[in-house]
C-alpha cells in the first residue's frame, strides 16, 4: 500500500516516467483550471490556461534541476523574476498558483499519486468553500463609495448623520487629494439599510459636498500586492 506513495523516478529520468509524470500535469493542470472556472464567476481565458500549464510547466523544471543545488538556486531566481512582470492577483488566483506549483513539484518529484489524491482534495475544498460561501457573509450587500469633497470641508464628521440613517456599516478607507490639492476625494466602504434608498443617500451626500462627483458601485476584491 505504501509503494503506491513512492516516486516512480528511482534513479535517473526515463521516457516512461517522463510521459507519466507529464500527463498526471497536464490533467491536475485542467482540473485546476476547470475548479477555478467553477469556483470564480469572473476568470480571464489567460488566466485559465495559465494555469492549465504551470503543473507541467514546473514539473519539467523540477526534473530538469533534479538534486542539482545550484540549478536550484538558479531557477528559484528566475521565478521570483516573474512576479515583477505581472500584475498584483486576487487571493483566491494567488491560491491557485500556489496549488498548481505544488502539484507541479510532486509530479516532478515523481509523487504522481499524491499529486492526484492532492489535487482531488483541494478541489473539493474549493468547491465546498464556494457552495458554503466562506467568508462571504462579511462582505454581503458592502459597496464602495466615493464621494468628492472641497477642501474647506472637514470630512471627518461631513457625512456621519447620513451614514447612520442610510447605513448600518461604514468605513474610511482612504483620503486622496486631487485637482491641484483644492479637493478631496474619500474612499468608503458601506452597507446600505435599504438598498432602494441608494438614489436618496446619494442625493443627499450631493446635497452635503456641493453636487461634485461621487460614485457608488460594487465592492472589488483586493488584490495581493505585496505577498
Amino acid at each position: 500500500m505504501t509503494n503506491i506513495f513512492a516516486s516512480i523516478i528511482t534513479s535517473s529520468i526515463t521516457p516512461g516516467n517522463f510521459a507519466i509524470c507529464t500527463a498526471v500535469s497536464v490533467v491536475i493542470g485542467l482540473a485546476i483550471a476547470f475548479i477555478y472556472m467553477f469556483t470564480c464567476k469572473k476568470h480571464s481565458s489567460s488566466f485559465v490556461t495559465t494555469l492549465a500549464l504551470l503543473p507541467a510547466a514546473v514539473q519539467i523544471v523540477i526534473m530538469l534541476v533534479n538534486g542539482n543545488l545550484g540549478a536550484g538556486v538558479a531557477v528559484a531566481g528566475a521565478f521570483s523574476l516573474v512576479r515583477f512582470r505581472s500584475i498584483p492577483g486576487t487571493a483566491r488566483e494567488i491560491a491557485m498558483i500556489f496549488i498548481a506549483l505544488a502539484a507541479g513539484l510532486a509530479t516532478g518529484m515523481g509523487y504522481v499519486v499524491i499529486a492526484l489524491i492532492f489535487t482531488a482534495l483541494m478541489a473539493l475544498l474549493s468547491i465546498l468553500y464556494a457552495k458554503v460561501g466562506l467568508g462571504e457573509k462579511g462582505n454581503r450587500g458592502k459597496r464602495a463609495l466615493t464621494v468628492t469633497i472641497p477642501e474647506s470641508l472637514n470630512y471627518t464628521e461631513a457625512f456621519d448623520d447620513l451614514f447612520f440613517k442610510y447605513t448600518d456599516f461604514h468605513e474610511l478607507q482612504k483620503v486622496k487629494t486631487t485637482n491641484m490639492g483644492s479637493m478631496f476625494k474619500l474612499s468608503y466602504e458601506i452597507r446600505l439599510k435599504d438598498p432602494s434608498k441608494e438614489k436618496e443617500f446619494i442625493d443627499a451626500l450631493r446635497c452635503r459636498n456641493g453636487n461634485l462627483e461621487i460614485s457608488c458601485g460594487m465592492l472589488l476584491e483586493n488584490p495581493i500586492a505585496n505577498l
